[in-house]
């Protein structure tokens, strides 16, 4: 299969780094003109990537024209960016592969329905997981979910992907991988909270028990199934981002839990925290089926410039209940 990436930030430069194994030509689409530069001249992303030597086999191009005819693409932009991207993409029945993880603000749809309205003839696949874009791209052991309805495509790319440090595992149930990758953006932001606010480790533990709950509760409340929330594409993904300032999310809560405005920690950031645009979103996606999601309701008054003191005694205070709920 010849893949090509759209999206040369940290993630789809690892991306392409994978795709890339055993010297297979890769097609990297970057906005920034200094990157495809730099991947092209160098083999090297110095912008989002820095110190990380990539394939001579990528090859980096600023026009989505470039990507016409390849066998899937692999989207990698921000979730709030793919519509505008792929309605400018030729995509025709070519398969997508998303790896953006969020809901759509505007429409609150998840990223796989954003795609069946802007592209309905391409064939959706997602790929979610526990991993940091240094690590894959430098070869470290990872492994993620990679889902698809449709038992052949998903079969090809994960034999194509797959790698001596790289595995995929393989699943039919794409809404609860995109519904785990898109949670755990909010839940890491809660964490990092609990970090930046000394609030200890018990708290934190507590935070990824109580946070997976609500993933689970939303989760099959859209039709996702047990098994994938409990897999790599949410629970992992849950405990490697709710406990290390590599990720974005994390370090964004971190501020926040140090009294640091979300308006300037996120006007600081090269790349995106997804979880900052996910969450006021999240809350009326669960509203619209009737989940209770505290923790997300939490982070959202915490971006919005609520004190970080008082949103945790209103958490603290909630009734008590039985765990199951």
């Amino acid at each position: 299969m010849k893949i090509g990436v759209i999206g040369a930030g940290a993630w789809g430069t690892a991306l392409a780094q994978v795709a890339a194994q055993g010297e297979r030509e890769v097609m990297l689409w970057a906005r920034e003109p200094e990157v495809v530069t730099a991947v092209n001249r160098g083999h090297e992303n110095p912008l989002f990537l820095a110190g990380v030597p990539l394939s001579p086999t990528i090859r980096a191009t600023g026009s989505l024209g470039d990507l016409a005819g390849l066998d899937a693409l692999l989207v990698v932009v921000p979730a709030q960016h793919v519509r505008a991207i792929l309605a400018e993409t030729p995509v025709d029945g070519t398969p997508l592969v998303l790896c953006a993880k969020g809901i759509e603000a505007k429409t609150r749809l998840l990223i796989s329905e954003v795609v069946r309205e802007v592209a309905p003839a391409a064939p959706i696949a997602v790929i979610s997981g526990p991993t940091f874009a240094h690590e894959v791209a430098a070869g470290l052991p990872a492994a993620v979910t990679l889902a698809c309805e449709a038992a052949a495509l998903r079969t090809r790319l994960a034999e194509r992907l797959a790698g001596p440090a790289f595995r995929p595992y393989a699943s039919s149930d794409v809404i609860g991988a995109e519904i785990g990758g898109a949670v755990k953006n909010v839940l890491a932001i809660a964490c990092g909270v609990v970090e930046g606010a000394g609030l200890g480790q018990n708290a934190r533990a507590a935070l990824i028990a109580r946070g997976f709950a609500e993933m689970t509760r939303f989760g099959l409340a859209r039709g996702a199934r047990a098994e994938t929330l409990a897999g790599l594409s949410g629970l992992g993904d849950l405990v490697l981002t709710c406990s290390s300032v590599s990720s974005r999310n994390f370090s964004l809560g971190v501020g926040l839990g140090r009294g640091k405005a979300a308006a300037d920690l996120l006007a600081d950031r090269k790349t995106v925290a997804e979880g900052a645009f996910t969450a006021p979103v999240l809350r009326e996606a669960a509203a619209d089926v009737g989940v209770d999601m505290p923790v997300a309701e939490a982070v959202c008054a915490l971006l919005g410039g609520a004190a970080v003191r008082g949103v945790i005694d209103d958490l603290l205070a909630r009734p008590l209940r039985d765990e199951a709920h």
